[in-house]
């Protein structure tokens, strides 16, 4: 079985990413829940039995900030080398955006690690692009400095946004960028603003968008997360799914795949200990 796949600048993508803060430990719960993460994946194989899931559905394209986390680099090559295969990576390094020669010097050297990681897309993290932002001019000052850098190192541009206008503002001056991140969820968590203008800048924004947090860091269940974001995106765009087992990425695409084919999923229902006709 192979999930549906879009293409973001010639790269044929499965339009369900997989996500990386249920493998590294970024629970956005609190320190238990991390510790718990990094724990269940101090090994390779722990990680491996997740990706190899994905595989299963031909959902071979991985989101993380490899280049500019340690833990991250190891990671990925480490399972690259027990795989015996690329991945399709989605990199979100942060940079040293100060405007000095020695802060870009820095930043091509992340852009640098990202290409030599084998990373096909390298999308600023929004801790960093997000500081180029300037809403009385509605630019992304200096932006073309980094985009430029990243296409030197054969890398595909791309922002992540946490602020919508990230997005409204590359398309609006043009920059070289090919696809964006964006956080949309059906609780709002993280978002800027509210869910109905996000999800018109999805709509308006001229390249895919990668959408994140669908199930709003475990705060809504997957079927109501996610089958309201396949609902709403459009065709092109994808979804980032983080999942710290096997059992979760079965459900997911199961719950995806019924978005898509508007059915109900056939799942196992959960359990409870007095369990009744009406529960499911």
């Amino acid at each position: 079985m192979t999930f549906p796949r879009t293409t973001v600048a010639g790269i044929s993508l499965p339009r369900l990413l997989i996500g990386s803060n249920w493998i590294f430990g970024w629970s956005h719960t609190g320190h238990a829940a991390d510790l718990f993460i990094k724990d269940y994946h101090s090994t390779v194989e722990a990680t491996l039995s997740v990706i190899n899931a994905f595989l299963e559905y031909g959902i071979d394209a991985w989101m993380a900030p490899f280049s500019s986390s340690p833990d991250c680099l190891d990671k990925i090559r480490r399972v690259q080398d027990k795989l015996g295969k690329r991945l399709i990576l989605i990199d979100t390094p942060i940079v040293n955006m100060d405007n000095t020669e020695e802060a870009r010097r820095e930043a091509m050297k992340v852009f640098k690690t990202s290409a030599e990681t084998g990373s096909t897309f390298c999308l600023i993290h929004h801790a960093s692009c997000e500081q180029l932002v300037n809403k009385n001019k509605k630019t992304l000052d200096r932006l073309p400095d980094y985009t430029s850098m990243i296409r030197e190192c054969g890398l595909i541009p791309g922002l992540s946004a946490h602020m919508p206008e990230v997005i409204q503002y590359a398309d609006l001056n043009g920059y070289d960028v090919e696809t964006y991140i964006q956080i949309f969820n059906c609780l709002g968590f993280m978002m800027q603003v509210e869910i109905e203008s996000v999800v018109r800048i999805i709509h308006d924004a001229k390249k895919p968008v990668m959408t994140i947090k669908p199930m709003a860091a475990g705060r809504t269940t997957p079927y109501v997360g996610l089958t309201f974001n396949w609902n709403v995106l459009r065709e092109k765009d994808m979804i980032t799914v983080g999942c710290i087992n096997e059992h979760e990425v079965h459900e997911d695409v199961e719950i995806s795949l019924a978005a898509l084919e508007r059915r109900l999923p056939n799942l196992e229902g959960r359990g409870s200990p007095g369990k009744t006709g009406v529960i499911r």
